[in-house]
């Protein structure tokens, strides 16, 4: 029964949702509730620390690939886009001025 509600506190977006801070308090009422020893309650943190870094990692890329997705799909230009115009628009002065001499 342990292991069980262990796996499922640690799973999935309601663990990447919450604040490091909220999860460390339902950990310590967690081990605390369920007798948890002072050996136990630490390896407990350190894996749900571990998990809680991954699952919000791999929900800022999910969230980073949607973004660049709608950018895209709404044809909006990128910063390197604009980087590349205003170099190109350099180019073109620095050509004019060239050419006046």
């Amino acid at each position: 029964m342990f292991e069980y509600m262990k796996k499922s506190f640690l799973t999935g977006v309601g663990l990447a949702l919450r604040s490091k801070k909220e999860i460390e308090e339902l950990a310590k009422e967690f081990a605390k509730k369920s007798e948890m020893d002072q050996e136990q309650a630490k390896k407990f943190f350190e894996d749900l620390h571990a998990k809680y870094d991954d699952t919000k990692t791999k929900l800022d890329t999910k969230i980073e690939e949607h973004i660049k997705k709608a950018i895209k799909k709404l044809d909006v230009p990128s910063h390197s886009d604009i980087k590349d115009l205003a170099d190109r628009i350099d180019k073109l002065a620095k050509a004019i001025e060239q050419s006046k001499k």
